[in-house]
C-alpha cells in the first residue's frame, strides 16, 4: 500500500525531487517485499466519496433532523387552518329535583366555539414554520459536512496504521536476517553474545511495534465500521493537486458565504425574526366566537328554546405578552451572536486548512529526501557491517532510525492528501 501511495503522489512534486522519489520508491519496494505478503486484509476498497455516502446513510442524527424538517413543514400546513385553534364545547344542566321543589324547572344550555387569529397572526405562525424547516435542512448539510470531516479523520488513521504495519513487518524482517548472521557468528565464534543480546533486544522491539501497530489497525478497522456500517478503508490517496484546482480555496468570500454552517445560521437568524414577528402579532390572548343554544323546560313559559352567539375576549396582560416577546427576543440575539461566530469560525478554519495544505507539502518534501537519506544509510550500515568495517550496534541503530523516518513519511503523506480533502470539504467542491 506504501509503495502504491508513494508513486501516486511522485508526480506532483519539485521537478528536481523526481529522481529522488523514484529511487525512494524502487528502495521501498525492495525492503518491503518480503513483508507485504503478510498483510492481506479482507477490507472492501471505497472511494472517499462512496465513504462519505454509507457514512451519512449511516448516521443517527441525519434521520433526526429530517423529522425535524418533517414536524415544521406540519406545522406550517398546521397553520393554514382558518382558526387559531379546535372548538370548544361546553354544556350545562340545571335541575330543580335536585334541590327537592320538583316544579319542573330543568335548564339545558349548550355551546360551541373557536379561537380566532388575530391580525397577521396566522400568516406569521406559518412563517415561522417554515423558517424552522429551511433551518432543519441547513442543519442537514452542516451535519453532512461534520460527517465527512470524520470519515477523513477515521479514514486517514486507518491507512497511517496500516502503513505503520507494512513498515514495522519490512523492519522486522530486516533484523531478522541481521539476527541469522549473527546467530551463526556466535556459534563459530566469531561474534560476542554481546551482539546477540542487542539483536535480541532491537528484535523484540520490532515485535512490540508491529502488535502496536496491528492494535491501532484493529481500532481504527472497528471505528471505520461503526461508522459507515461495512468493513472498508476509504482510499484517501485519490486526493492529488488536480482536486486542489477544482476548489475555490482562493475566494475567501466566496467560501465563507456558501459554507453550511454560515448558511444554517444565517437561517436561524431568519428563523428568530420571524419569532419576534409573530410575537409582535399575538399581543393579546386569542379572542372566540360560538354559537350557544338554551333550552328551558319550565312551568307555564311560552319561551323554552333560546339560540344566540357568544364573544370571549381576553384583554392584553403584560403578563401573558411579555415572556413570549422576551422569549423571541432572546432567541433573535443568540441566533446574531451564532452566525457571527460562525463567520469567524469558518474563516479561521480555511486559514487552518490553507497553512496546513502548505505545511503538509513542504513536510512532505522533506520527509522524501530523510526516508531516502536514512534507508541507503541504513543499506550502508549493514553493508559495513557485514565486512567488519562497523560495530552491530550503529546497524542496528541506521536501521531504528530508518523506520523512524519511513513512519514520519508516511504521516507527512497521510496529511498531505488529507490537507486537500478538508479543503475540498471546507469550500464545498470536492471533485
Amino acid at each position: 500500500m506504501f509503495v502504491l501511495m508513494f508513486g501516486l503522489t511522485s508526480n506532483f512534486f519539485l521537478g528536481n525531487l523526481r529522481c529522488i522519489g523514484s529511487a525512494l520508491s524502487f528502495a521501498i519496494l525492495l525492503l518491503c517485499s518480503p513483508a507485504l505478503g503478510q498483510t492481506s486484509t479482507g477490507e472492501i476498497s471505497i472511494s472517499v466519496h462512496e465513504a462519505i455516502a454509507m457514512a451519512w446513510k449511516n448516521d443517527p442524527v441525519r434521520t433526526e433532523l429530517q423529522t425535524n424538517q418533517q414536524s415544521a413543514d406540519a406545522r406550517a400546513k398546521a397553520a393554514q387552518s382558518w382558526f387559531a385553534g379546535g372548538p370548544t364545547l361546553s354544556a350545562d344542566y340545571y335541575d330543580d329535583r335536585i334541590g327537592g321543589s320538583h316544579l319542573g324547572y330543568i335548564t339545558w344550555q349548550g355551546s360551541v366555539s373557536v379561537p380566532l387569529w388575530l391580525p397577521g397572526q396566522g400568516t406569521a405562525t406559518e412563517n415561522v414554520a417554515h423558517a424552522d424547516a429551511r433551518t432543519a435542512l441547513m442543519r442537514l448539510d452542516v451535519e453532512r459536512m461534520a460527517v465527512a470531516v470524520r470519515v477523513v479523520d477515521a479514514a486517514g488513521a486507518a491507512s497511517l496504521a496500516r502503513k505503520r504495519e507494512t513498515a514495522a513487518l519490512s523492519t522486522l524482517s530486516a533484523l531478522k536476517r541481521v539476527s541469522d548472521v549473527v546467530s551463526r557468528s556466535v556459534r563459530a565464534g566469531e561474534s560476542v553474545s554481546v551482539d546477540s543480546q542487542a539483536i535480541m533486544a532491537q528484535l523484540a522491539d520490532a515485535r512490540s511495534e508491529l502488535e502496536s501497530a496491528r492494535e491501532e489497525i484493529s481500532t481504527s478497522r472497528t471505528a471505520l465500521q461503526t461508522l459507515l456500517g461495512i468493513d472498508g478503508i476509504p482510499d484517501i490517496t485519490q486526493a492529488d493537486r488536480r482536486w486542489l484546482v477544482l476548489t475555490r480555496a482562493n475566494n475567501l468570500r466566496w467560501v465563507e458565504d456558501d459554507d453550511p454552517r454560515v448558511r444554517a445560521a444565517h437561517q436561524e437568524v431568519i428563523a428568530a425574526q420571524a419569532q419576534v414577528h409573530l410575537a409582535r402579532a399575538s399581543f393579546m390572548p386569542n379572542p372566540e366566537v360560538g354559537v350557544e343554544a338554551l333550552d328551558q323546560a319550565q312551568y307555564g313559559s311560552p319561551w323554552d328554546t333560546q339560540v344566540g352567539f357568544n364573544v370571549r375576549v381576553p384583554l392584553p396582560n403584560a403578563v401573558t405578552t411579555t415572556p413570549l416577546t422576551s422569549a423571541a427576543r432572546d432567541r433573535l440575539a443568540a441566533a446574531s451572536r451564532q452566525e457571527i461566530q460562525a463567520r469567524r469560525a469558518v474563516q479561521n478554519e480555511m486559514a487552518q486548512v490553507r497553512a496546513r495544505l502548505e505545511a503538509a507539502t513542504i513536510t512532505l518534501d522533506d520527509a522524501r529526501v530523510s526516508a531516502s537519506a536514512m534507508l541507503r544509510r541504513a543499506d550502508a550500515m549493514e553493508h559495513s557491517w557485514r565486512l567488519g568495517e562497523s560495530p552491530l550496534i550503529e546497524a542496528l541503530r541506521a536501521r531504528t532510525d530508518a523506520y523512524r523516518s519511513i513512519l514520519a513519511l508516511n504521516r507527512a503523506e497521510i496529511a498531505w492528501h488529507g490537507a486537500i480533502i478538508r479543503i475540498g470539504i471546507a469550500t464545498g467542491t470536492m471533485p
